[in-house]
């Protein structure tokens, strides 16, 4: 069977413009050139040729829950907190506790907020 790495995340948006700004300005992911359309959908770079593909889909119902998300892992996990506050994102632990961060059985420390669509995104210090 051969082997497998992952590749990119896809998710449905409402505004695409808004998306982009959203994840730039929290993660400063850089935008990279959709290679495989001319569509509307614009790709961004996760670094180590990982990507998030923003596909439009203004009309379409988008249902999400906390337990479908995707998570990203920082070194400098305290000052990715104070600048969530400085951008004013609400977040809250595993538990829907506002502003509090969650500790795992582990050790490890995450925290979960929504993007302009409602989808869920943790963030922790797993490294």
């Amino acid at each position: 069977m051969p082997s497998f790495t992952f590749n990119h995340i896809a998710l449905s948006v409402k505004d695409v413009n808004a998306s982009v700004e959203f994840y730039q300005k929290v993660f400063q992911l850089k935008e990279i050139k959709n290679t495989a359309s001319e569509s509307k959908t614009r790709w961004l770079s996760l670094n180590e040729a990982k990507q998030l593909h923003l596909i439009p889909r203004p009309d379409f119902e988008i249902k999400i829950n906390k337990a479908v998300h995707f998570a990203l892992t920082t070194s400098d996990f305290d000052k990715f907190i104070t600048d969530l506050k400085e951008l004013k994102i609400n977040y809250s632990d595993w538990l829907d506790n506002p502003n509090k961060v969650y500790t795992r059985q582990d050790g490890i420390k995450q925290v979960y907020f929504q993007d302009p669509n409602g989808y869920w995104i943790e963030v922790n210090n797993d490294v």
